[in-house]
């Protein structure tokens, strides 16, 4: 997800080296304008937050339930992705 994001940043000339920073670009040119549904920016934001957690608390693992949640958001997520710069590739 963090590279598909990072991709559409670079299609229009923006990046960034971290994750937050992504997050953040990808909201400020792509959701708030409106050319992404807010629903991908809480798909791009929810692993994220679940990582942060995992990274920086004791003993948090993520459970199976949570996992298949996680790779269908990220399924969706580099999908429409995919979708948006080939559309915008024909436009």
């Amino acid at each position: 997800m963090f590279y598909a994001a990072l991709a559409l940043l670079t299609s229009i000339g923006k990046g960034a080296s971290r994750h937050s920073g992504v997050l953040t670009l990808f909201d400020q040119h792509f959701v708030k304008p409106g050319h992404i549904p807010n629903e991908l920016s809480k798909a791009l934001h929810k692993p994220f937050e679940l990582r942060q957690i995992g990274d920086y608390r004791e003993l948090v693992m993520p459970d199976q339930e949570q996992g298949k949640e996680i790779l269908a958001l990220a399924d969706d997520f580099v999908r429409q992705i995919e979708q948006f710069l080939q559309e915008g590739r024909s436009r």
